[in-house]
């Protein structure tokens, strides 16, 4: 749904986007991430028709969106960062203007579209409030709902998080969730958990180039604590617990710390198995174990800094 080939985007010497290619498909959410100033919302505004690049293409649905801006403008659904909205109108005037917009010149059909984006958005019980009066979070629903109300196969998403509290996060996700399979979804946002819960696929770019393109689950496996695990045991020695297991041909490093023993695996494999073996070999007496938990902040930062 989605092809970007080549895209470079320069402001005089500043080459802010710089040779970035990638790919989305029908059903996929695709985690676009980068520290500030990367290229990521530079990225998305040609993608989207909105800046011209320098040199390069971008295909939506097969159309260039430089030959064919108005039909690619169609088939996109569009919320930037902090997107505007004009605070003076009701949601449901807002909505009943970008439907008009949108081409919705029946009344009929105009409202129906209406009702679904406010219903899939939990707008209803704002509906006939000014937007200037709404909280952070509702707002940022008001340009969800008008990012969805044509019902595009291709959904380019700025930060959509931003600012909501976590309940509000869960609805959104909730409501991207249930349009994935249908569409072709670009997510850009800085709060890495969200990658991991929404995105099929994660694309880093830093300094206006693709540096990483691959699995959230392969992401992960960077880490060097991905496998890693915690043991505690009672009435034993850790040291003694710590030289044993650092000898396995299967361990790394072994390393005592508040009170366990942590244990890194060779090339990131399991070894939950053979720890949990040596213990019952040992007849050490475990209070805890548990597999390390890893994020994606850690192998982001390496591959960023």
């Amino acid at each position: 749904m989605i092809e970007v080939q080549s895209l470079h985007k320069s402001y005089g010497s500043i080459n802010a986007v710089n040779g970035v290619n990638f790919d989305v498909n029908r059903g996929e959410i695709l985690g676009f991430l980068g520290p500030n100033g990367a290229g990521k919302s530079t990225t998305m505004k040609m993608i989207t028709g909105f800046v011209r690049p320098t040199s390069g293409i971008v295909l939506v649905d097969g159309l260039n969106v430089q030959d064919h801006p108005v039909a690619v403008k169609e088939r996109i659904g569009y919320m930037p960062e902090n997107g505007p909205v004009y605070g003076e109108m009701t949601v449901e005037e807002f909505l009943i203007f970008i439907a008009e917009i949108r081409g919705y010149d029946d009344p009929t059909i105009r409202e129906d579209k209406i009702d679904h984006a406010c219903d899939l958005c939990r707008l209803n019980k704002v509906r006939h409030q000014s937007i200037e009066t709404l909280s952070k979070g509702f707002k940022q629903r008001v340009g969800f709902a008008q990012a969805i109300l044509h019902d595009p196969p291709v959904l380019i998403l700025d930060e959509p998080t931003d600012g909501l509290d976590p309940n509000q996060k869960k609805e959104v996700r909730k409501i991207i969730r249930t349009m994935a399979k249908d569409k072709a979804i670009i997510l850009s946002t800085h709060i890495l958990e969200e990658v991991h819960a929404l995105c099929s696929r994660v694309i880093i770019i830093a300094k206006g180039e693709v540096i990483a393109d691959e699995t959230p689950e392969s992401l992960l496996k960077r880490n060097p604590k991905y496998n890693a695990l915690k043991l505690e045991v009672k009435d034993i020695d850790l040291e003694v617990v710590r030289e044993t297991l650092k000898e396995l041909p299967e361990v790394s490093s072994a390393e005592i710390n508040e009170g366990a023993v942590e244990i890194y695996p060779k090339n990131k494999q399991s070894i939950e198995s053979l720890v949990l073996k040596v213990c019952r070999d040992k007849e050490w007496n475990i209070s805890h174990f548990e597999k390390t938990p890893v994020g994606l902040d850690e192998v982001f930062w390496e591959l960023t800094k």
